[in-house]
């Protein structure tokens, strides 16, 4: 036993005093032995989140355990993704110093380790492309409604009516149910034509043919409308406007349709003004850019659809051999392209107009096509920039698929007399379209006549 007059020198080293420590009291040896029983003791609680689900367990002891009882809860498909992690608020603050990021993702024992250092209980979200864990299993679907029954309402004569009542079948579409499994009251709409030959009256339901004005209360499911006749989209003409200014400017530009059109979608969007007129407020700069504010967006041109009325779409009429002309498609796509040419379209245009609409144009045989004039164009979609001196170019390209034999009827009028055609009087063509000196407008625009 060490006495009081022994001197630091004589002391023994420190691991000495790693094995032989001061008397203290009971009491604090009490409360020790007390603090670490309850230490082994306490239960670590594990928080499992997936999506807006959580369940609550026992902290496993090691990061298998964790990962067994994470695909135990979720079950995910073999194939899909699965990877666990913890935020860093949930974690100790020793063990927050060594992350960067939001997250210490768990892939092995030792970030397992990392994660629960200091903790008394832990949050771990699972990442999965999985489905949600199911609470029971789903009950099974009813069985679908092949054949329901139905009445025909016809009139025979002028105040005579006869109702005939039927089955209606389907092969393989339950007549009760739309694809995402909502159970639905069906109303059949369509037409029924009754064919007397002799003796024998024989009843044909055609199908549906679904028009702009149905019911909004009406519910249509999507797989039988494939399977019907729908009616045909309206010819719609697509219009690309671009603006040339000498320097950096502000402008308003004002579209104003004519009561025989109407605007269908434009980009970036056009604040409205009345009926059929909408406007445009940009900043354009000299190479072409325009900045909408509306939507802080910076593009090349603006597009906007302009759609006919139906009926005054009549294809023979719109595009004939007294003002157009017809050719094979493959002499058209060399052919528009020297007209483009002509009429003063650069390279990278005249090759991104066709591109665009290759597409189109690749689905006839033989196309038949026509420039509209500048005074015909102003008549229906009408133009106006709030700058001096203005330049306008525009050129709205028709055209519609024609057969070999309707082809037979443009023999005056084909790609040998095209060529022969002098474009820039057709389309109002002007040199100061060129003149960078001068506020240009550029619109390009195709309509195809079906």
């Amino acid at each position: 036993m060490l006495s009081p007059a022994t001197s630091n020198a004589s002391l023994p080293s420190q691991g000495f005093w790693g094995r032989f420590r001061p008397p203290r009291n009971k009491e604090a040896d009490i409360r020790e032995k007390q603090a670490a029983q309850m230490a082994l003791t306490r239960q670590r609680l594990l928080t499992l989140a997936f999506g807006d689900m959580e369940t609550i367990r026992m902290l496993p002891s090691s990061f298998v355990e964790l990962e067994s009882l994470a695909r135990d809860w979720i079950k995910p498909p073999p194939d899909a993704m699965f990877t666990l992690r913890v935020p860093t608020e949930y974690v100790s603050y020793q063990a927050a110093r060594f992350i960067t990021g939001d997250f210490i993702y768990l892939t092995s024992e030792d970030s397992y380790q990392i994660a629960t250092m200091g903790v008394q209980g832990l949050r771990v979200e699972i990442v999965s492309d999985g489905p949600p864990p199911e609470d029971e299993p789903p009950p099974p679907p009813p069985p679908p409604v092949l054949e329901m029954p139905a009445t025909f309402n016809l009139e025979l004569n002028p105040g005579q009516h006869v109702a005939l009542d039927t089955t209606i079948t389907s092969d393989e579409l339950d007549m009760a149910r739309m694809e995402d499994d909502t159970t639905v009251d069906g109303v059949f709409w369509g037409k029924l034509a009754i064919v007397h030959d002799g003796d024998t009256h024989n009843m044909e339901f055609t199908g549906t043919r679904i028009v702009q004005d149905v019911s909004p209360d009406m519910i249509v499911d999507s797989r039988v409308i494939s399977k019907l006749a729908v009616a045909a989209k309206p010819a719609t003409a697509k219009c690309h406007l671009s603006v040339y200014a000498p320097s950096q400017q502000y402008c308003d530009i004002t579209l104003q349709f004519s009561p025989h059109w109407k605007l269908g979608i434009t980009w970036p969007p056009a604040e409205p003004l009345s009926d059929n007129k909408v406007k445009y407020f940009l900043r354009v700069h000299p190479g072409g850019a325009v900045e909408h504010f509306e939507t802080e967006m910076i593009a090349t041109s603006l597009y906007y659809e302009a759609i006919p009325e139906p009926a005054m779409v009549v294809p023979h009429e719109f595009i004939a051999p007294r003002n157009g002309f017809a050719m094979s498609f493959r002499d058209f796509i060399p052919h528009l392209m020297n007209v483009l040419d002509q009429l003063g379209m650069s390279l990278h245009a005249r090759t991104n107009f066709i591109n665009n609409n290759m597409s189109a144009f690749a689905a006839h045989r033989n196309i038949a096509y026509r420039f509209m004039s500048p005074a015909k164009i102003a008549a229906a979609i009408d133009i106006s920039v709030t700058a001096e001196n203005c330049v306008f170019t525009r050129l709205f390209l028709m055209f519609r698929g024609i057969s070999d034999d309707d082809l037979g009827l443009f023999a005056g009028a084909g790609e040998k007399e095209a060529n022969a055609v002098n474009w820039r009087e057709v389309v109002g063509w002007s040199e100061l379209s060129k003149d960078a000196t001068q506020f240009r407008v550029l619109e390009t625009s195709i309509l195809e006549v079906t």
